[in-house]
C-alpha cells in the first residue's frame, strides 16, 4: 500500500490586535482543498463563531474571517504537516508530524492572552511540543472538537463551552 500523502496546514489567520488564539490539530480534506479554516459545512466552529459575531455561519469565508480578527479572535494549527489520508485526526500517521511554531507567533503578537484547543489531539500534542516551549505564559484551554466527527456532544453543549472561552475574553 501506498505512503499516505505528505499534507501542508493553512498559514496562521490574523487580524491586528489578536487576544485569543484557536489551535486545530490539521485542516480536514475540505480545508485543505478550500484553503481555508473549517470548511466542512457540517463543522460547527463558524456556527458558534457567528452567535458571537453576527455573521452567518454560511456568509462567505473572506466575511466570516474578517468577522473573526475584527473580534480578536487568531486561528492556527498545532500540526504544520503531516502525512494522513482522509480527515480525521485517527488517520494522521503520528511519525510524520510537524509542529508549527506557535511560540513564534505569539513573539509576533503580544496581546495573546489565551489559546484554545479545538479537540483531543490538539490538546495534546499542545501539552507535548508546545506548552513548555512557549515565550511567555499564556491561559490555556482545551475545548471539544467542533469536528461532526466528535458526535457526543450537542451543538448546545458545544455553545456553552465554546462560547465562554471565545467571547468572555474581557477578563483576560
Amino acid at each position: 500500500m501506498a505512503r499516505a500523502p505528505m499534507l501542508e496546514g493553512l498559514p496562521p489567520l490574523v487580524g491586528p490586535a489578536p487576544r485569543v488564539l484557536v489551535l486545530g490539530s490539521m485542516p480536514g480534506a475540505a480545508s485543505l482543498a478550500a484553503r481555508a479554516y473549517y470548511a466542512h459545512p457540517r463543522n460547527a466552529f463558524w456556527t458558534l463563531v457567528g452567535e458571537g459575531t453576527g455573521v452567518e455561519p454560511t456568509a462567505p469565508y473572506e466575511v466570516r474571517a474578517a468577522a473573526l480578527m475584527a473580534a480578536g479572535i487568531a486561528l492556527w494549527d498545532v500540526i504544520g504537516g503531516c502525512r494522513r489520508r482522509g480527515s480525521l485526526d485517527a488517520a494522521i500517521d503520528p511519525t510524520s508530524i510537524r509542529i508549527n511554531p506557535v511560540g513564534e507567533l505569539l513573539d509576533r503578537e503580544p496581546g495573546i492572552e489565551r489559546i484554545l484547543t479545538n479537540g483531543g489531539l490538539a490538546s495534546r500534542l499542545y501539552a507535548r511540543h508546545l506548552a513548555d516551549t512557549l515565550p511567555r505564559p499564556v491561559e490555556h484551554r482545551a475545548m471539544p472538537s467542533t469536528s461532526p466527527a466528535n458526535a457526543s456532544w450537542s451543538l448546545p453543549r458545544k455553545r456553552a463551552a465554546w462560547g465562554d472561552a471565545l467571547w468572555k475574553i474581557q477578563d483576560l
